[in-house]
């Protein structure tokens, strides 16, 4: 007889920790975003929440010992077993927790390794987050680790066994992180091969980065055609997508990238891991910037996404172009101001990648950036030009052939970039 097994019972707390600075993001909607990822993970059943407001931070507890007999108190009533903290606790810190509440703690950071771990779909993927979390757990060693042989998403900090020898797992762990840099050491290589074979086929890369739950993979989705997963769930996909698109409307042909989205305090870990995946990034023709314009905490959002891309050290010579996108969820007076300001900037555009407003303004400005102004010019290639005579060819740019005694002559037109892609022939 089969029993269906119950969803762990979750209560979710954001610090809101006293800054001289001020408080850069609102509290509440830092608890929504907080809640919003403890709701991404399957198993979860999110009872409550709230935000806790501590003039200082205590370094053995977090929270001081009245406010810890209080939410004890709420934790028994509502049969909390897993607490959510929505910032980075200490190995210390989450062991008192754990014994003054009798029931599991995850912080944030752990919370995100959890989410990752169970949408993570391809081998690397799973290797970038398993590398990730061990990172993570070394220096908590507060539960066993053999969640690594389950056949099963999760990292295991949610319902996973008791506590094992600490050097044991340390050790344990030590042997596992040497196998998992050695394949991803393999992935990285295989990465760059790719890239490598990429470069020699002249499509311009672009990336489409921003803040996870921004659009990116309906935006992918609009443009490419193809079916990748695309929910109003935080980090609904992880694993990197790549497409050769011609653009709708007359456009070139480019490798369109959507990448995992970012989110503020981004574990270092899973930065780390992922660098192989990012590198797409990095080696990018044109980024474009997917920013969710009618989230209320949308400029905090930008300022996120754009630390990431300066900790990853993307060329600022690369072009960014901002995409805001969800137009549709704004107000008719909301609206009308946005695409005033957008109008101001040459490197924004407004879209709705839902219903299509403003999409082909963004091919447009995306194939302008890309190409540059195409140009006609007259060409002469010897008849042992072959090779250089297909390319024109198979890239459209032969506007009227003719053969002459020594060769073809040949009217092109083509962009300063295709131009040079051609000459490096």
């Amino acid at each position: 007889m089969e029993t269906k097994s119950r969803d762990t019972r979750a209560w979710v707390l954001h610090p809101d920790i006293y800054k001289s600075g001020g408080q850069a993001r609102k509290p509440s909607l830092a608890l929504e975003e907080a809640t919003s990822l403890a709701r991404a993970l399957p198993g979860l059943q999110v009872v409550g929440g709230g935000v806790v407001r501590l003039p200082k931070v205590h370094p053995g507890k977090l929270f001081g010992k009245g406010k810890i007999a209080e939410l004890k108190a709420q934790f028994e009533e509502a049969e909390i077993e897993l607490v959510l903290i929505d910032g980075p606790l200490s190995p210390v810190q989450q062991r008192n927790l754990e014994k003054d509440w009798g029931v599991k703690i995850l912080d944030r950071t752990g919370l995100i390794l959890e989410i990752f771990s169970d949408r993570a779909a391809t081998r690397e993927g799973v290797l970038q987050v398993e590398m990730a979390a061990l990172s993570y757990q070394r220096t908590r060693l507060v539960r066993a680790w053999t969640h690594l042989e389950r056949q099963r998403g999760g990292l295991g900090f949610v319902g996973g066994p008791g506590e094992t020898q600490i050097e044991a797992d340390r050790r344990a762990i030590d042997d596992h992180i040497v196998r998992l840099r050695r394949q991803l050491d393999k992935v990285a290589k295989t990465r760059t091969l790719h890239r490598a074979a990429r470069a020699k086929v002249p499509f311009p890369i672009v990336a489409l980065v921003g803040y996870t739950n921004a659009g990116k993979s309906t935006l992918f989705n609009y443009l490419t055609g193809a079916d990748v997963m695309a929910k109003d769930m935080l980090f609904a996909t992880l694993d990197p997508t790549m497409r050769r698109i011609a653009l709708p409307g007359g456009g070139p042909e480019v490798i369109l990238s959507d990448t995992v989205g970012f989110i503020s305090d981004l574990p270092t870990e899973l930065v780390a891991a992922f660098r192989a995946t990012l590198e797409e990034v990095l080696s990018a023709d044109l980024i474009l910037h997917v920013r969710d314009i009618a989230h209320p905490d949308s400029d905090m959002q930008k300022a996120d996404v754009e630390e990431i891309l300066t900790s990853l050290k993307v060329d600022e010579e690369t072009p960014l172009l901002e995409v805001w996108n969800k137009i549709d969820l704004v107000d008719a007076a909301e609206h009308d101001a946005l695409i005033t300001r957008a109008g101001r900037s040459e490197n924004v555009q407004v879209i709705s990648s839902v219903t299509g407003e403003g999409m082909q303004a963004l091919v447009d400005r995306v194939a302008q950036m890309l190409m540059g102004e195409a140009r006609r010019e007259e060409v002469s290639l010897p008849y042992a030009a072959g090779r250089q005579r297909a390319w024109l060819h198979q890239h459209g740019l032969i506007e009227d052939e003719a053969e002459g005694e020594d060769g073809y002559l040949l009217t092109v037109r083509w962009t300063p970039r295709q131009r040079a892609e051609f000459d490096a022939l």
